[in-house]
């Protein structure tokens, strides 16, 4: 191979590895691995997940999620069991995430939820959204869309992908 194919083919395969990276960082917080479920052709709506680490020694709070490509309305919600009873509520005042602590977004837990879905999520596609912190600031994200029935818990192997 000649010099200039080795180095086009070298750069690919470094920038491959940033093309797949699926970890994003605002200021001190770092988000690890969004990701959703399929849904059903019809369904209109989907969740999104992912966990928000807070490395910095100042709270941060979790204001707004948006996705405009896929979902007319975008909210944060939680999901709790109280005396045997699951409950759903909107989140409007956003999350906080304090200093040293992480915050997963998960099922049954705090969620995204993508209301008015303008289209199915296919399994193995990448949905854009959009996190927005009161002190980071606003950071493009990728949602990897896993299968219907994924729950989530093998995500620690998505590092570094």
């Amino acid at each position: 191979m000649t010099k200039s194919i080795l180095a086009t083919v070298a750069i690919s395969l470094s920038l491959g590895g940033a093309a797949l990276a699926h970890d994003y960082k605002a200021g001190a917080l770092k988000i690890d691995h969004p990701w959703s479920r399929a849904t059903p052709g019809g369904a209109k709506v989907g969740g999104g997940y992912l966990v928000i680490e807070n490395t910095g020694s100042a709270a941060d709070k979790l204001v707004a999620v948006s996705a405009p490509a896929i979902a007319g309305r975008t909210e944060m919600h939680e999901m709790a069991t109280t005396n045997g009873v699951m409950t759903m509520r909107p989140l409007d005042g956003g999350v906080e995430i304090a200093p040293g602590a992480k915050v997963e977004f998960k099922p049954g837990g705090y969620h995204i939820m993508f209301m008015e879905l303008k289209q199915p999520l296919k399994q193995d596609e990448r949905v854009k959204g959009t996190l927005t912190f009161e002190k980071a600031g606003t950071v493009e994200v990728e949602f990897k869309v896993e299968a219907v029935g994924a729950r989530g818990a093998d995500h620690g192997a998505h590092k570094g992908h």
